[in-house]
């Protein structure tokens, strides 16, 4: 976090200045490792092993937040007889396609509600779980009609499941995986647990790299999986915080770059929605509880925040305008669709995946088979440059005469020249104010895109073509200012919602209607411009206002600062404890009051039960906290909505090193792979050969460099601070390959070998994994050919393998090779990967084969 989030780390230090015991649990020693009271080094891609033994360490020594846990999980609730765990299957469980290496979800529902459809196959290829976003996969059937037990002793209630699940992730068994020594791991465990409960809440803080695996999202369900047990989520100083920087990638999930998103997290229609009313009922359920119930009112105010006047009941609101997904059309699908010619052109705009991205070869020979690519940046960045200076240049794969790619550069205006607002970390939309005009012909993309869209509306003009309506129909009257610039502050406006009957602004999601009477172009970010303020630009002292700071930006949903701070108060509504009191129930007033914006009905009491049939909202009980949930409960087990199991579990990465030391089943058995001679992948056990690459490599982020470099390559203060890559390697690891401090070493995997300086530290410390000893292999990723200071791309050691949730590929692990001296250059460096791959019996078929459990029994 100081090496990546260094401003977000100063209130790290000042809750350590007070008391706070800081962990840091990283395979290398960092700056965050040098302020932290503890560091605890780990195997790469063994996290949720980690976050396991802690789940068993809390379960077998009685350390959960016992009425927090009955109250406000799902920990009571019965699954469904049906349901096989890990434990009977060798690593897998009960619904598991091997053809399609996709599971059938039904058998992990809960005992009373009715299973729907999990799709299998079709859902992994769609990244269908990332499509829930803030409402949560449904389940059908009334809430209040899930056979439950209280007391948490039914060998088939959540509870249970997560004891006998997670029993086996002993401090032992830690160590044997993690490399992390029992003694140490169990100060983690009791650091956490003693700093939790009535009085006490701990937090759990990552960086996006955490996400960056084959298994991510499953490590982020491990860590909600503790704090939901300790009773850490909902409470001020708790949660999981996932840390995102200036880069408002939380801005680009809200209204999302993402494929299969709508803004809102509202899913994109596929093709097997016909109409807006099929669509809505998949998304909405039957008969669940909560606001996503409400999603006919999100959807209808976005299409007409898109299409105005065009979008009536008549014509489902212009429903059939939106694009249909039929299958994965992530980032790498796309790619390799260019390689194969399916893709003609391409926008690039705030990314340069010719170095930022995993299999960087991959990504160049893409877009070096396109008809036209568009870059937007502040520099001239490699992904603009490559048909020119890319190492296939050197190597004769792409030649410059005859690269068909016509690039078109525009030079984008930086964050200082335009109006717009961030959405940091912790959901908040902060204004920045225009400090300069942008120079020369740098625009914000806010111009570009309103008049590439204007531009094109008018060569359409007068088109009876059916598919243009959609371009032809947009709703664009924004206000101009500065001559031809849209207003920053009317969009944010719109993106708030309007009331089409009064012309006013909208002060929140709960007045959006499913009538055709609101817009409102993202329901969540509803109230944003309420009163007709912009919101996001009050900037009031946080020493003239409360600890929340409710006056300083502004908070999606509602300027609320804790998401289901229900759950801070207990089932009667009062607080667990004065230390940690947020929000309560004031009897007198019969509303619910405190320091934060209440999550939670205001004027709903405690005791509060609906009436029979009751759906959406109206079914939630007055101790339901987790208002977006289908069931109103923190989910410990997912009983849909997950692709790659109910519960996490140990799986080796991709590209392993080592066996599986708790299971048979080797890796994640739903990941996404490619099989494809461009994208080739390392042996893994059970697959014979992985010796050629007996080391762990990992990547991630210098606090002096960016990303893939565009914006600090090109500044000489910080080019000089780090002026050339480098590869971190243990004392040990160098006298076993001969490497020579400060000299040159190159790292080797099936996709490519990159140079590198060598820097021997004893922060890369060797690790016992089972019987022998593992070394792991660090570099940076911000180094390019371009720029002041420039270096081997390190994204190109990398192969492409994703989460199936998600579809975010495995960046942060990988097995190679590290060898002293230069790489062979040219084609001399493809002869020398041939070789390897030679020797290691790699062919298109390495690392497909998914399914390495024991038995078959009881999986469909």
């Amino acid at each position: 976090m100081a090496e990546a989030h260094p401003v977000g780390f100063q209130w790290v230090m000042e809750a350590k200045a007070r008391g706070a015991k800081v962990f840091h649990i990283d395979p290398r020693f960092t700056r965050t490792s040098a302020l932290a009271d503890r560091h605890v080094p780990l195997r790469a891609g063994s996290d949720i092993a980690f976050l396991g033994g802690v789940i068993n360490y809390i379960l077998s020594n009685g350390l959960e937040f016992r009425e927090y846990v009955t109250a406000y999980t799902n920990a009571p609730f019965l699954v469904s007889e049906e349901f096989r765990d890990t434990e009977d299957l060798d690593g897998l469980f009960s619904g598991y396609d091997p053809e399609t290496a996709s599971y059938e979800t039904a058998s992990w529902h809960y005992e009373s509600a009715r299973p729907r459809e999990g799709r299998g196959a079709r859902a992994k290829e769609q990244s269908a779980p990332d499509q829930h976003g803030s409402g949560g996969p449904s389940v059908e059937g009334a809430a209040d009609e899930i056979a439950a037990d209280p007391t948490l002793e039914h060998p088939r209630c959540v509870f249970q499941i997560l004891k006998r699940h997670f029993a086996r992730y002993t401090p032992e068994m830690v160590e044997r995986t993690c490399g992390v020594p029992a003694e140490v791991f169990l100060e983690v465990c009791r650091a956490w647990t003693e700093n939790s409960g009535r009085d006490r809440t701990a937090a759990l803080v990552y960086s996006v790299g955490w996400t960056q695996h084959s298994m991510g999202a499953q490590y982020i369900r491990a860590g909600s999986i503790i704090q939901l047990l300790l009773g850490n989520i909902g409470r001020p100083g708790g949660g999981v915080f996932a840390l995102r920087g200036h880069a408002s990638i939380q801005g680009s999930t809200d209204i999302p770059t993402l494929f299969n998103l709508l803004p809102g997290y509202l899913p994109m229609p596929d093709t097997g929605h016909g109409d807006i009313g099929e669509y809505l009922h998949l998304v909405r359920g039957d008969r669940q509880k909560g606001f996503w119930r409400n999603a006919d009112a999100y959807l209808v105010s976005l299409l007409k925040e898109y299409w105005g006047d065009h979008a009536t009941a008549e014509n489902d609101w212009c429903f059939d305008y939106l694009p249909r997904i039929n299958g994965d059309h992530g980032t790498y699908r796309t790619v390799m669709d260019m390689i194969d010619g399916k893709v003609f052109g391409y926008f690039l705009l705030g990314q340069n995946p010719a170095v930022g991205s995993a299999n960087g070869r991959l990504q160049r020979l893409g877009m070096a088979n396109l008809d036209w690519l568009v870059v937007r940046d502040l520099a001239m960045i490699e992904s603009a440059t490559f048909w020119k200076d890319s190492p296939e240049i050197e190597s004769g794969e792409i030649v410059p005469e005859r690269c068909r790619t016509e690039v078109f550069f525009f030079p984008a205006a930086s964050h200082v020249e335009k109006s717009g607002t961030f959405t940091q970390t912790q959901r908040m939309l902060q204004w920045r104010d225009k400090a300069v005009d942008p120079a020369g012909d740098q625009r914000s993309e806010l111009w570009f895109f309103y008049h590439l869209g204007r531009i094109l509306k008018e060569k359409l003009a007068g088109s009876t073509d059916e598919r243009d309506r959609p371009l032809l129909d947009l709703w664009w009257d924004y206000r101009m200012e500065d001559g031809d610039e849209p207003s920053a502050e009317d969009v944010l406006r719109r993106i708030n919602g309007v009331d089409l009957e009064t012309g006013r602004a909208l002060n929140g999601y709960l007045e959006l209607k499913a009538d055709g009477s609101t817009l409102c172009g993202c329901w969540i970010y509803s109230g944003v411009y309420a009163d007709e303020v912009n919101q996001a630009a009050r900037r009031k002292p946080h020493d003239e206002q409360g600890p929340y700071e409710s006056e300083w930006g502004w908070t999606w949903p509602l300027n609320r600062r804790v998401l289901y701070n229900r759950a801070s108060a207990d089932p009667q509504g009062r607080p667990w404890s004065e230390r940690k009191k947020l929000v309560w129930w004031d009897a007198e007033k019969g509303e619910w009051t405190g320091h934060d914006v209440p999550d939670f009905e205001k004027t709903k009491p405690p005791g509060f039960r609906p009436e029979p049939g009751a759906v959406g909202p109206d079914a939630l009980h007055g101790d339901d906290p987790f208002v977006m949930q289908s069931d109103g409960k923190g989910w410990l087990f997912a009983p849909n909505g997950v692709l790659d199991g109910p519960l996490p579990t140990h799986y080796e990465p991709h590209e392993s090193p080592v066996r599986n030391p708790l299971y048979g089943q080797q890796g994640n058995p739903a990941r996404k792979v490619y099989p494809r001679v461009d994208n080739p992948s390392n042996p893994a056990p059970p697959e014979r050969l992985g010796e050629v690459f007996p080391y762990v490599f990992t990547a991630s982020r210098l606090t002096e460099h960016h990303t893939a470099g565009g914006m600090s390559r090109q500044l000489p203060y910080l080019a000089e601070l780090q002026p050339a890559l480098f590869v971190e390697v243990s004392p040990e690891l160098a006298a076993e390959r001969g490497l020579v401090h400060l000299g040159w070493a190159h790292v080797v995997t099936s996709r490519s070998a990159v140079d590198a300086r060598v820097f021997v530290t004893e922060r890369m410390r060797p690790l016992r994994i089972e019987d022998r000893v593992v070394h792991q292999i660090w570099m940076p990723y911000h180094w390019g050919q371009t720029g002041l200071v420039d270096g081997d791309v390190v994204n190109d050691l990398l192969g492409v393998v994703a989460d199936p949730n998600v579809f975010i590929q495995e960046s942060k692990v990988a097995t190679c090779d590290i060898r002293p001296g230069r790489r062979p250059r040219g084609p001399g460096l493809l002869a020398y990967l041939e070789e390897y791959r030679t020797r290691a019996g790699i062919t298109v078929a390495t690392g497909t084969h998914l399914d390495t459990a024991g038995g078959a029994e009881g999986r469909s």
